[in-house]
């Protein structure tokens, strides 16, 4: 889950560069630069990641990162709260921001003359964030209205469940959003210190796609980050490593929480998947999710959805992360099917399991999956939030070679790959299965 903040959208064209390839580099400072020019863009598009998300959270103050992620907008000495909003909305531009498990990510498009400005604008707040006591009281009230609303959403309420009963002790097992009583306690002071060694140029990577050359990219951002990190070259720290902990699921382990006014029950079951070591396999548990779950004549769909009617919809998740991530299958539906659509899944996962995918739907579930990549990837501000985050985890030929790379790694998959996968990964008798029903039912 990422919690996001943005302003109001610029319309960015859409482009296609078949065979683009992306610049990847190391700048001063031990920032990463990732570059893509698209020179049929009236724009350039920054999205700067950092490696300071919610599993960075100090003991005892969870919930650090994605305060601090809203503090950063609060300014710094020279750039008043609110300024750099009021910069990039007047000249038609967009913004936003995020925080999850593994980053902190700031992220604007501007029109291709003002991309030194507002650069260098973000690089102040990010690297000098003034972190005033007053106005982190204020906006600690905020924040915790955040936190609020997330637990009266029963979407967030089954999402959080199916990782805390997932992860345990893992970090990924805690919310994003910490909690009421850490939100309440967090201090000026120590959220400078965590500011302070974890918001260093080494710790960041600055994604661009638009209509700014390499040459003028890398100088703009050298400049950005140099001129504004040179007083704290002598005092900054490095980060403290996060500590890996192991991630597994051993039986079944099947959880039920009930809230009030529910009108549909919420079925999750998660797999324990791979992390960023092992993208090739990761893209490939994407394509075996595509079989699964998207679009209309996907096994689950066609059989819950269509044919049976025990679902109102149902959905599937696996994304890259720094640790093993979660292979989740989510449905909507009513109580009395819970225990019917569990036991179809398992069956439909055994199945794959047991035998190759047939090649017409292999071959089907191929263009589906490079379809999608290529749309998801259709504006400069879409290339660039792609390019940053595979970044920040290491991907670099990912990144590189973005164009070809991932759509290549779909397409020379067999079918023998993915019953290979679902036996590594989909065991029929160690996952998780979470279910949110109406009070009433429980």
């Amino acid at each position: 889950m990422t919690c996001d903040r943005s302003t109001a959208a610029l319309s960015s064209p859409v482009f296609s560069q078949t065979g683009a390839s992306a610049t990847f580099l190391k700048l001063n400072h031990g920032l990463t630069l990732i570059h893509q020019e698209i020179s049929s863009a009236a724009v350039v598009s920054v999205d700067i990641w950092v490696n300071a998300g919610a599993t960075s959270d100090p003991v005892g103050a969870a919930g650090m990162a994605h305060f601090l992620e809203h503090m950063i907008f609060k300014g710094t000495e020279a750039i008043a709260s609110g300024e750099f909003d009021l910069a990039i909305e007047t000249e038609g531009g967009s913004s936003r921001a995020a925080t999850s498990h593994d980053y902190a990510h700031y992220a604007f498009t501007v029109a291709a003359n003002q991309f030194p400005k507002t650069l260098d604008y973000l690089a102040q707040m990010l690297l000098n964030a003034k972190i005033d006591a007053e106005a982190m009281e204020q906006e600690r009230l905020v924040v915790l209205e955040e936190w609020r609303q997330a637990n009266d959403d029963p979407d967030w309420v089954a999402y959080q469940h199916l990782m805390t009963t997932a992860y345990g002790a893992h970090p990924y097992g805690g919310s994003v959003l910490g909690n009421e009583e850490s939100i309440r306690n967090i201090t000026a002071v120590q959220m400078r210190d965590y500011h302070r060694s974890h918001y260093i140029p080494s710790q960041m990577t600055v994604a661009i796609a638009g209509a700014v050359d390499r040459d003028a990219a890398i100088e703009v951002v050298n400049n950005a980050f140099r001129n504004n990190f040179a007083d704290r070259l002598d005092h900054c720290q490095e980060p403290m490593a996060t500590v890996a902990a192991t991630v597994a699921i051993t039986g079944i382990n099947r959880q039920t929480m009930s809230l009030p006014r529910l009108s549909q029950s919420r079925l999750n079951l998660a797999w324990v998947g791979v992390g960023v070591d092992s993208f090739v396999e990761a893209i490939q548990l994407e394509l075996l999710l595509t079989v699964l779950v998207e679009g209309r004549s996907a096994r689950l769909v066609q059989q819950l959805v269509a044919e049976r009617g025990w679902v109102q919809d149902i959905a599937g998740s696996f994304s890259l992360q720094q640790a093993p991530s979660l292979f989740t299958i989510a449905a909507y539906l009513d109580a009395e099917y819970l225990d019917l659509v569990e036991a179809h899944i398992i069956e439909q996962v055994q199945d794959l399991r047991d035998r190759p995918l047939p090649l017409s739907e292999l071959n089907k579930a191929k263009r589906s999956l490079n379809n999608n990549f290529t749309f998801a990837l259709e504006s400069p501000s879409q290339l660039a939030s792609f390019l940053g985050y595979h970044g920040l985890l290491g991907c670099e030929s990912l990144c590189r070679d973005w164009s070809t790379a991932y759509c290549a790694i779909v397409r020379n998959t067999e079918a023998e790959d993915l019953q290979h996968l679902a036996q590594k990964y989909l065991s029929t008798q160690n996952y998780v299965v979470t279910r949110l029903i109406a009070e009433a039912n429980s």
